[in-house]
């Protein structure tokens, strides 16, 4: 069975009320039709079958990706939902406890602890798709943190900073707040829609102080444009869950090797090969721009013009991809190449939402012959990128929704190298103080990061950096 997955893994710190908020609040009837309105979550007993199926799947895929000892599988269910959509989505609440059995044992077969304070247990929230007309199943995410008290309720409610906290710190973060609300030109609707924004930027705080705390590298982590939304805004607004599917497309032809070892550090930025930061908006079309600014490169080193190329065109016109859903560069490379090519951005401009398609062959103007993909060697893949311009790439974007500046280098446990979600433009790589970095051009506009760019750690793929690198090849 093919097997694929998504976003980012263990978040250790979030509240279990946040946890829980997205699965709850959905009715008591357990008798209810299989499937209500199309998408409509629909509240299930632990007995369903499907579940069971799906939450076997995701204990598997918890043990795979952890790092623990022992084996750990479910203790205690708390609830689940299913929605019909592209398959079926199970989101499951459940307590993992350890066992005694090592990794190497048979899950089913393993026994709990019998003291309590060896089962370490914990609260995690799954989200599965299965596909069974595909043979498919998919971890989409994967949230745990430890179990605080006796027993973990229900509940959807949004907790508001407590209210004793000192008054000092109040005043603070609502000073913040609105620094916050100026400087990013935010407006809300009414009053209890900035009271809820208030209370997430507040979480969003400690979230980032907690990223700044087990970063390894030089980066600041802190208050970003992004600071308003929730994990689940910011990931089916400015990511690309497809991206977790890389695995079951065919391999694509091998690019060429590097004719020669990687200098000490490149960037295409000194050498006119890469284009202005673009925003790519409330769409989750990054693998649009990752495609075009790869082109852009390579079209610059074989033409010697520097052409800001349509991510549009793509959007509307690429009928195997999913738009503002997301896409796969891989089946971009392929679109273009049967469309005849790509338009200016100034002739197809961005409009950050699906339209009809306007393309015209009168208008193209750079082509593709084909792509490649490079081997999975960050030294060779920086090798390669000195020699033949920026490269098309995807990444776990775990650390990217507070990133403000340097090097991130996330644990791994936080930063799976497997759990691709968005799709970005290396441009280039170096040291800053003896930390080794990728220098990533982003989507997000230049007012995020560092004027855009985001620098990850380079050497250990973190974050999944060297899984899916591509470029089109011009004759």
């Amino acid at each position: 069975m093919a097997t694929v997955f998504l976003t980012c893994p263990v978040i250790l710190w979030l509240s279990v009320a946040a946890v829980l908020g997205s699965v709850l609040g959905l009715g008591e009837d357990l008798d209810r039709p299989l499937f209500g309105p199309p998408g409509s979550p629909i509240r299930l007993h632990e007995s369903d079958l499907g579940l069971k199926k799906a939450l076997e799947f995701a204990e598997e895929r918890y043990n795979r990706g952890s790092n623990a000892m022992h084996l750990r599988r479910v203790s205690r269910f708390i609830s689940a939902t299913k929605q019909l959509v592209k398959g079926i989505h199970y989101t499951i609440t459940v307590e993992l406890s350890n066992t005694q059995c090592k990794k190497n044992a048979k899950l089913r077969t393993c026994d709990f602890y019998p003291e309590s304070q060896k089962l370490k247990t914990e609260v995690c929230v799954f989200e599965v798709l299965d596909i069974p007309w595909q043979s498919t199943s998919t971890l989409l995410k994967q949230k745990c943190q430890p179990k605080v008290g006796p027993q973990v309720e229900e509940t959807n409610k949004v907790e508001a900073p407590s209210t004793s906290q000192p008054l000092q710190e109040s005043v603070e973060i609502l000073g913040q707040f609105k620094e916050f609300m100026v400087k990013y030109k935010k407006v809300y609707s009414s009053q209890e829609e900035a009271d809820r924004r208030l209370r997430i930027f507040h979480e969003n705080l400690k979230i980032a102080e907690k990223l700044q705390a087990l970063d390894q590298g030089s980066a600041e982590y802190g208050v970003t444009k992004f600071s308003d939304l929730t994990d689940e805004e910011f990931r089916s607004t400015y990511l690309n869950p497809l991206l977790s599917q890389w695995t079951l497309y065919r391999p694509m032809k091998p690019a060429s090797p590097a004719r020669g070892p990687a200098p000490a550090s490149f960037d295409w930025r000194d050498h006119g090969a890469v284009s202005p930061v673009k925003n790519q908006g409330e769409c989750g079309s990054c693998w649009a721009f990752s495609v075009t600014g790869n082109i852009e490169g390579q079209w610059f080193l074989k033409n010697g013009t520097l052409l800001s190329l349509s991510a549009q065109e793509l959007v509307d016109c690429d009928d195997v991809d999913y738009a503002c859903n997301g896409g796969f560069p891989s089946v971009a490379y392929s679109v273009i190449e049967k469309l005849g090519g790509l338009e200016t951005e100034t002739d197809y401009s961005y409009s950050g939402h699906k339209q009809k398609c306007e393309f015209t062959t009168k208008k193209v103007a750079a082509y593709i012959n084909s792509s490649v993909e490079l081997p999975r060697d960050e030294q060779k893949i920086a090798a390669w990128l000195a020699e033949n311009g920026p490269v098309s790439v995807a990444l776990n974007a775990f650390a990217m929704q507070f990133y403000k500046k340097g090097v991130s280098h996330p644990w791994k446990i936080f930063c799976m190298p497997w759990m691709l979600n968005h799709a970005v433009l290396m441009v280039g790589y170096g040291e800053r103080n003896g930390i080794p970095y990728w220098a990533i051009k982003n989507s997000w506009g230049d007012n995020y990061g560092e004027e855009g760019y985001y620098y990850l750690y380079r050497g250990s793929n973190a974050c999944g950096i060297k899984e899916m690198c591509l470029s089109a090849v011009i004759n």
